[in-house]
């Protein structure tokens, strides 16, 4: 059976284009009015992340952002947690290397789940977990980060070497629409984004002006 966000034709993930992460917040309402602009303005997939300890506000936003993002047709990506994705009924998963293993995750979110992993600078991570189940994969820090100062930074090769495994490739790290183009034509399949969007005055009119830089190519 293929993916709930499947190509019918190909079979392969749709993880394309504005990939936006959310803000931690515990003002559900507005984390939702924020979401639903920036899906306006193109976001294309949404990753909930919350590294809270508050379990119940967690729930509760992410069964939010399910219904919300049910209705615009867009996968929620949960961030690290296999549970919480489980039990709000989320598209998927995205785990980091301290995460859960990719067939735990498999095996406990079931084949039409999506389980996205990150390879940071080192694309030799990217075999191996593509092996165990992987649908995607993330790489980067491409720029200085305002929510990973320290994160690893990684070459543009990179993008252009990931296109040999066949899979949506997620470029992330401080990346906004004046530096987005660069990896979009590198190869980056969607650009991953959280401050050059919710820092921005209007979320919306942030959240077209990166989407439309897969207009461009």
């Amino acid at each position: 059976m293929p993916h709930l966000y499947a190509s019918s034709i190909t079979g392969t993930v749709q993880v394309s284009g504005l990939y936006l992460l959310t803000r931690e917040t515990d003002d559900t309402e507005a984390l939702l009015s924020a979401v639903a602009k920036a899906i306006g303005g193109g976001a294309r997939v949404l990753q909930y992340r919350d590294k809270s300890t508050d379990a119940g506000r967690r729930l509760e936003q992410a069964q939010a952002l399910v219904g919300l993002c049910h209705r615009h047709r867009v996968p929620l990506i949960v961030n690290d947690d296999v549970q919480l994705a489980r039990v709000v009924g989320a598209a998927g998963v995205h785990l980091g290397e301290n995460d859960a293993s990719i067939a735990a995750a498999r095996a406990e979110l079931g084949a039409n789940s999506i389980i996205g992993v990150s390879c940071y600078n080192d694309l030799s991570h990217a075999a191996p977990a593509l092996a165990a189940g992987a649908d995607y994969i993330a790489l980067g820090a491409f720029f200085d980060s305002g929510t990973k100062p320290m994160a690893r930074r990684a070459p543009l090769q990179l993008l252009r070497d990931a296109r040999q495994f066949k899979v949506p490739v997620v470029a992330i790290g401080g990346i906004n629409a004046a530096n987005g183009a660069a990896l979009v034509n590198a190869g980056a399949d969607a650009l991953a984004v959280l401050g050059a969007v919710w820092d921005a005055p209007d979320i919306g009119v942030a959240a077209r002006a990166i989407s439309s830089l897969f207009l461009r190519t």
